[in-house]
């Protein structure tokens, strides 16, 4: 008896081995297929390239992805950080205006100047976007990004002279250095003035000065977060890019491996799944609006404002595929879309590759960002990659 009931264990568990392996199998074959599919609808065998990657995962670690937001034409780049506060903001100059749309899935945002985004309000431009921490007191940055704006002139024609059309998004940093110090008029004016097209600073720096990652346990077992960029160029000229300030209670994982890059510490220092801390209820509830990931993607399709608007809900996809969880009730996750025009492209296409540059911007800001205000960032962990 006890011969066949052991006997009969062992065979369950060959079927259940058996049954992982068919589901993994199953698994990449789908995942091959979909890829071969697209394949036809993507220009330049970009899915080719794509194939290659996860195929040849880099057995040394996760890298940062090359290139920024300002590689898009018409986008410069400028930024002030407080290194002391850590606090800062990024503002991202349109040289000629652009179309823009927004997508607020956090249920805890701070913003500005969105509902004049949605597609059945008149104004069909902005000149800038603003990232930025202090929580709703770095709005204030938006008014001093105007200011300059006013003075080169650029801005909606109203007759007498020209108004600014500045949308922004912030996040919450006043939980590390100063909670007295956040970004203003002047840092906002300084940071539109500074913007360029030299690559973009990433990591401790702009609107992820002070972002941290990883908060469902608390502070005190948080990671820093910071702010990353990236873009892709495509053989008929269309460039699209990311530009993105992480600090998100949730944690962030690399997309290709699955990998936490920075979230909950246990207490030994490793790294443990924030779900499982949720299901643990070890720790009190995370305050709302405390948290947030801000973004803006950007590209030189020609598109309009309803399609911009269309391109921000598609690029919340590369936040989901990077952070876990994400747009939840301590978050005021929010992500901008505009195009500056000159390559005719489908909304399908740059979508989809505004998730992509999303995800890596993402990984780039975990990847560049530096330990600070007693809270230690994936290089402290792992080196520098």
């Amino acid at each position: 008896m006890a011969n066949d009931w052991d006997a009969s264990i062992s065979k369950r568990e060959e079927r259940q081995k058996e049954q992982i392996k068919e589901s993994v199998s199953r698994r990449k074959f789908l995942q091959r297929t979909a890829m071969l599919g697209l394949a036809a609808a993507v220009p330049g065998s970009l899915l080719t390239m794509s194939a290659m990657a996860e195929e040849k995962k880099p057995a040394e670690g996760v890298k940062a992805s090359e290139g920024s937001i300002v590689d898009v034409p018409g986008v410069r780049v400028g930024q002030v950080s407080d290194e002391q506060a850590l606090t800062g903001c990024t503002v991202v100059v349109l040289e000629k205006g652009s179309a823009c749309g927004v997508d607020v899935r956090g249920s805890a945002p701070g913003t500005r100047e969105t509902d004049l985004l949605n597609p059945i309000n008149s104004v069909q431009e902005v000149n800038a976007v603003v990232l930025t921490g202090g929580s709703a007191y770095g709005l204030d940055a938006a008014s001093g990004v105007m200011r300059y704006l006013e003075e080169i002139g650029q801005g909606y024609n109203v007759g007498v002279g020209v108004v600014p059309i500045v949308p922004a998004a912030v996040i919450f940093d006043l939980s590390i250095g100063s909670s007295k110090v956040r970004p203003d008029q002047q840092m906002g004016y300084e940071a539109a003035k500074l913007a360029s097209k030299q690559p973009v600073e990433q990591g401790n720096v702009g609107a992820g000065t002070g972002a941290t990652v990883g908060k469902m346990a608390g502070m005190k077992r948080a990671m820093k977060g910071g702010l990353g960029s990236a873009s892709r160029r495509l053989p008929n000229g269309l460039v699209v890019g990311a530009i993105v300030a992480v600090n998100a209670v949730g944690e962030v994982r690399s997309p290709l491996t699955g990998e936490i890059l920075a979230g909950v510490r246990d207490d030994d220092g490793s790294l443990r799944d924030s779900l499982a801390w949720m299901i643990d209820a070890s720790t009190p509830p995370v305050p709302s609006g405390t948290n947030t990931t801000i973004a803006v993607v950007a590209s030189n399709a020609n598109l309009n404002k309803v399609q911009a608007n269309k391109i921000a809900q598609m690029a919340h996809n590369g936040l989901a595929k990077t952070i876990n969880p994400v747009h939840t009730m301590s978050d005021g996750d929010t992500v901008f879309a505009v195009a500056t025009g000159g390559v005719d492209a489908s909304v399908n296409l740059v979508g989809a590759l505004s998730v992509e540059v999303l995800a890596e911007a993402v990984v780039n800001a975990i990847l560049s960002a530096k330990g600070a205000g007693g809270v230690p960032a994936y290089q402290d962990l792992h080196g520098k990659k």
